[in-house]
């Protein structure tokens, strides 16, 4: 029995590429933290909103490596001098990452409210038509 993979269909020219994508998503953590949601804003427009309170702004980090959102935060240890009856705010480091299809653009970032705001936008490609020579062989 063989196994049909998107780059031996013989429809699905360039396609590999796709099947690694879901490959490496797939490797991701699935850790719950921090919760975010994904909403779409229009046609064209997505927005992440990830719970990042008890984060600053200098404690977090946004890039996009290899058609990957990463947004990463790390907080500064402030708790020298303080005594906790109760420490139920973590204070733990994270990474989330995101895939970003072709043409995909990470517009602003915004903290707001303890929630961290990440506009996306596809830009939508002109069509293109090409014609092809045939040449005498």
């Amino acid at each position: 029995m063989t196994k049909l993979t998107l780059g031996s269909h013989p429809y699905l020219l360039g396609f590999d590429q796709l099947e690694r994508l879901l490959e490496r998503n797939a490797k991701s953590g699935n850790e719950g933290y921090p919760p975010f949601n994904i909403e779409q804003t229009s046609q064209n427009s997505y927005r992440i909103t990830l719970a990042v309170a008890g984060f600053g702004e200098d404690d977090l980090a946004i890039t996009v490596e290899d058609q990957q959102l990463v947004i990463r935060g790390r907080q500064s240890d402030d708790s020298e001098g303080r005594v906790f009856l109760h420490r139920g705010i973590a204070a733990r480091q994270f990474q989330r990452s995101f895939v970003l299809a072709d043409g995909v653009e990470v517009g602003e970032a915004v903290m707001e409210n303890g929630l961290l705001h990440v506009d996306l936008s596809r830009i939508q490609p002109e069509t293109v038509v090409q014609t092809i020579n045939i040449k005498k062989g």
